[in-house]
Order: C-alpha cells, then structure tokens, then sequence
C-alpha cells in the first residue's frame, strides 16, 4: 500500500561505453558492448505523488522525464499523478548513457512508490533504451564492469554475460571537450545505417581481446594489459566509425588529449559511445590527479572511480522539500 507522504529518490550514475564486440553480425548476433559503471556524474530523482492527478517534472531534462511517465503510467496500469524533483542530471549526449540512467531511475522510483515489482530489462524495453547495447540497464542493476551478448533473434535487452568488479584504486580521467555534443537522436541509426561492413576478422580480434586479455587482466588487477586491450578495441571501433564521426575521435581536441595523457603513463584511453567525452586510465588516485592537470584550453578533465554497486534507490515516508 502506498504511504501518505511517501517518495522514492533514485541516484543513477554514469557509465562508460568501451567499445562493441561485434558489428559484423555474421553468427546471428550483432553488438555486445563491454562497459562500466561511474562513481560520477551522476543522475539525482525524486518521485512523490501529486493529489491532481497529473504529471509535473522540475529541473534538467523535464521535458523528457514527462515523456517517460506518460509511457509509464499506462503501461504499468498507474492511476495517481507524479511529481519528479530532477536535481542533478548526467550531461547529456556526451557519451556518459544520461538518457537510459534518467529513464531507469524514473521507471524504478515510479515501480517503487506504486508497490510494484522492479523489472530493470521491461522497464529498458517499455522506455526504448537498449536496442544496440545493454551495458546501461546492466549497470543500474550491478554496477561494476559487464560485458553483454548483444542482439540476437529474440529481440529485447541484451544479456548479460560477465559481471567483474573493478579495483578500488584504479581511477578514468574523463577527458570532455565542452564545446561538442555526440551523434544522438534520430542521426545514431542512420550514422549506423551508413557505415561499411565490419570486418568479421575485427570482431574476432576484439572478442579475443575482450576474453583473453582484458577481462583476465580485470580479475587479476593488472591494469596495463587491460588498458592495451582497451586502446587497442578502441582504436579498431574508432576507424570503422571515424566516417560518421569525424575521425577516429569526435572531437580532435579530445583525441590530441589522449594521445598526450597515453604518452605521459595512461594505462590506456579510448572514446565512450559516440563521443565527444574521452577516458583514460590510472592506476591510482595520484596518477589520475597528475593525468588530470594536464588539460588544454576548452577541455576539462575529471577524475572518477568505479562504483561496484547498484543504483542507489531509498523510500521516505515523508514529503521532500519543496
């Protein structure tokens, strides 16, 4: 039973997008991301129920977050209003997955309020996020580092094949060039649409790469052939995809960036999604802090952990602040 007062506020944070097993799709299934979970930027909600009987979001991404609960409410047979208090928000279109976090958060606080079930993949399907990758819904769910399988005949979230948690010490220098955005929108599959052919030998190497080199390096904590692993699947990616995007880097500020942090100690660098922000690996917090004081005019450099847990969601059985 819903409790008068009650919200639900749900902290969903970032992730990284390292790269696509396979673009090729000969074998029946094409995708399979490999990806992480960060400690930040993250996305910050709160849902409580309005006595109208309509829907009110406040803050960034408004707009979208009422597209979401207008999907939500019949689907999931709702018959209150909500309010949705947005008061941090992962910056959009940079690569960092702001609009599968905000669409899950505001799904799992919705389900929570109403005393329904929580269902990460149905929500993931009902608000259209996860057609190529399904390392987001995999995150809100399990933090970490996951690889998922991507998509096959049955149409849906991919699964999730390995789940490993990532070492505490080790740090990502986001790298982010303030003055681009990533393809997005309607301009993602038609982007997609008019690449060439991936090569099939690519997706072998980086499938290779992927179980052999970088998840066994994760489990033993050694973060240099991770980080090869990861700059080499990025570069492969990075080429087949520089038609649309420009070069092997969205943005070439960000990719001069990371050629100057690789050559200074990286473990390794690469692109999230389409761009334009850039990451860099370090195996501890100094490493990371010198990495990050080597940013250009117009760049800024962040430096941020793995979270190994969950989204974070909490009901209070009290009004939030207005």
């Amino acid at each position: 039973m819903i409790q008068p007062g009650a919200h639900v506020t749900v902290q969903a944070n970032a992730r990284l997008h390292l790269g696509f097993l396979d673009l090729n799709g000969d074998l029946g299934r094409r995708f399979g991301s490999i990806g992480l979970c960060l400690d930040r930027p993250s996305t910050l909600v709160t849902v409580s129920h309005v006595p109208d009987g309509h829907n009110h979001a406040n803050g960034p991404e408004a707009e979208r977050a009422l597209r979401h609960l207008a999907a939500l409410s019949p689907a999931l047979g709702l018959k209150r209003g909500f309010r949705l208090d947005i008061d941090a928000a992962i910056p959009a279109h940079t690569g960092l997955g702001s609009g599968t976090q905000l669409a899950l958060a505001i799904a799992a606080a919705v389900r929570v309020l109403s005393g329904l079930a929580r269902d990460t993949r149905a929500d993931a399907r009902l608000l259209q996020r996860g057609a190529r990758s399904g390392i987001g819904a995999a995150l809100f769910d399990h933090g970490g580092l996951v690889v998922d399988g991507g998509q096959g005949a049955v149409v849906g979230v991919p699964p999730v094949l390995a789940r490993l948690a990532f070492p505490k010490s080790w740090r990502i220098v986001l790298v982010h060039d303030t003055a681009m955005q990533g393809i997005h929108g309607a301009d993602e599959p038609a982007a997609f649409a008019a690449l060439a052919p991936f090569p099939a030998a690519a997706s072998a190497e980086i499938c290779r790469l992927v179980l052999m080199q970088a998840l066994p390096a994760l489990a033993e904590r050694d973060i240099a052939p991770f980080g090869q692993a990861i700059t080499r699947i990025q570069a492969l990616l990075g080429d087949h995809f520089a038609p649309a995007q420009g070069g092997r880097f969205t943005s070439p500020r960000v990719g001069a960036a990371l050629a100057m942090l690789l050559h200074a100690g990286a473990a390794g660098v690469g692109q999230s999604s389409w761009g334009p922000t850039g990451f860099a690996f370090a195996e501890n917090e100094a490493a990371a802090q010198r990495l990050a004081a080597l940013a250009g005019s117009g760049m800024t450099m962040q430096v941020c952990a793995c979270l190994n847990t969950p989204a974070s969601i909490t009901k209070h059985h009290r009004e939030p602040n207005a």
